[in-house]
């Protein structure tokens, strides 16, 4: 089995990123955006493009349910949310409008997104216990 690096989640996080920003940011280049706007792509093309960020969306969000469940996905916002809070105090930011909370808000959908997808690897690391959720025969 191969260890838990940072490198490991910073590659989750940034797949999280990737895609909660493809779907949705405030600069207005995003999946939302694209269908908002009529005549600006074939709509065979938006459904295609829809169905991909969905599966993504579904895997991702599946993943971090199963694996950090009700609680550790709590635990997982406020995790985040205080690094955030500690980041701008200690450089003392403010930000300023809607723009940059929502930033912050998809930066830490991200961070809960990609701990989801590492949390069973390395719990199984650090304990040696395997999650079994589904048994076929």
């Amino acid at each position: 089995m191969a260890a838990v690096s940072i490198g490991g989640f910073l590659v989750r996080f940034v797949s999280a990123l990737v895609l909660v920003l493809a779907t949705y940011n405030p600069e207005g280049l995003s999946y939302y955006h694209w269908v908002r706007e009529k005549g600006d792509g074939p709509l065979a093309l938006k459904a295609f493009v829809g169905v991909l960020l969905l599966i993504a969306w579904v895997f991702m969000l599946r993943s971090a349910r199963r694996s950090l469940g009700t609680v550790g996905i709590i635990l997982s916002i406020a995790l985040f949310g205080t690094f955030l809070w500690l980041v701008l105090s200690v450089a003392d930011v403010s930000p300023q409008g809607s723009r940059a909370f929502t930033y912050l808000g998809e930066i830490v959908l991200a961070g809960v997104l990609s701990m989801g997808l590492v949390w069973s690897r390395l719990r199984r690391r650090v304990t040696g216990q395997v999650d079994v959720k589904d048994v076929s025969d």
